[in-house]
């Protein structure tokens, strides 16, 4: 049998096409690992792990069965490389970095905050879908309303009144709406000026009615407070400046999807809930009120509120103030995979130069 040069190419050629996949998956797989180096310090980071994959075959011989005669044969199959198969994220709960602010928190199991603008109207699951996810709780109150580090407002459940007087005390009473939160409004009435005045509940429809918006209410401006702090159960608390009263603001809610590895990455510490995250839960950290949480304007696809839903029970996870969540990445084990890495790619690049060698030698046989 003589080999002839058409006969060789294709498979000189699909053995270099086998070795520029190799060098393409690991340099792919060392983008990951140099990534979660240099996150080593970020605070929420979760390292990426890379697997890989075979790719398409050609098929020989598809294989026999055997006869009465004969036995049977098994396929031939040729490989064309490898690709990256998988780039998951490491969404467990990592160490804590102490920054002694009482404003920060990290959350100690699973769970995400949820931020978002000023604006987002919570009437749906796929509006609650379009708040953004994230585990760095970096907070402080900037004109009234909470945000995190990179000025997104977060969501929760602020005081309400207990329905008869906006101005009364709050009883601790939290919104059944899941809004952004922010500070109580300050009263401007000679009665009782300076007090916070909250949320209120309109008496026919039972729905909130925030001070603001109402032409009755006496306000002027948020409630300045200060010791401000906030405890494992999302509770926010601080004294009122004008009168030295206590002031519950609300609870931070916590959201937590069905598949905690199907979030997609956006940018920085932020996540959204696509489809192979699932539906959102939105509760409290350690549900400490969730009994009292229904956010009545999500449903169901069917336009119908269920009242047994779970749309309001979060994952049992509690925060922990004072602290911020630290990078998830393992130096030791990175600088290993990236030991493994290179090697994988170097003797990829050793599969491209020998058949390049046999193909210069293919091509100056003499005949």
């Amino acid at each position: 049998y003589t080999l002839s040069l058409h006969d060789a190419l294709p498979i000189l050629t699909g053995a270099m096409s086998a070795g520029i996949s190799g060098l393409k998956a690991h340099m792919d797989a060392l983008n990951v690992v140099g990534n979660n180096v240099a996150n080593v310090n970020t605070q929420g980071y979760k390292p990426g792990r890379v697997t890989f994959k075979e790719s398409i075959y050609s098929t020989q011989s598809a294989g026999s069965a055997g006869t009465t005669t004969v036995g049977g044969t098994n396929p031939q199959q040729i490989g064309y490389g490898v690709g990256v198969g998988t780039i998951d994220l490491d969404m467990s709960s990592q160490s804590l970095d102490s920054t002694g602010r009482g404003m920060d928190c990290a959350i100690q199991g699973d769970g995400f905050f949820l931020v978002g603008d000023k604006t987002h109207d919570i009437d749906s699951m796929d509006a609650l879908k379009g708040l953004t996810l994230t585990r760095v709780g970096n907070f402080e109150f900037r004109d009234g309303y909470l945000t995190d580090g990179q000025g997104n407002v977060v969501y929760g459940f602020i005081t309400r009144s207990n329905g008869d007087d906006p101005g009364t005390t709050p009883g601790d009473k939290p919104s059944t709406d899941l809004v952004p939160i922010r500070l109580p409004m300050k009263s401007t009435d000679p009665n009782s000026k300076g007090d916070a005045v909250y949320v209120g509940v309109d008496d026919q429809t039972g729905a909130n009615v925030y001070p603001d918006n109402d032409p009755a209410a006496t306000v002027d401006g948020f409630v300045d407070l200060e010791n401000i702090s906030i405890d494992k159960n999302g509770k926010i608390t601080g004294t009122n400046k004008d009168t030295g009263d206590p002031v519950v603001v609300g609870y931070i809610a916590l959201g937590s999807v069905e598949n905690l590895n199907g979030v997609l990455h956006t940018e920085g510490p932020y996540y959204t809930a696509g489809n192979a995250a699932g539906d959102i839960r939105v509760g409290t950290p350690g549900n400490s009120v969730t009994g009292n949480l229904r956010n009545d304007k999500i449903t169901d696809g069917n336009n119908v509120v269920d009242p047994d839903s779970a749309l309001a029970e979060g994952s049992g996870a509690t925060l922990m103030t004072g602290f911020l969540e630290a990078s998830g990445t393992d130096l030791a084990t990175e600088f290993a995979n990236m030991i493994i890495y290179q090697r994988g790619y170097q003797a990829n690049t050793r599969i491209v130069t020998v058949t390049d060698t046999m193909l210069e030698e293919l091509v100056n046989m003499k005949r």
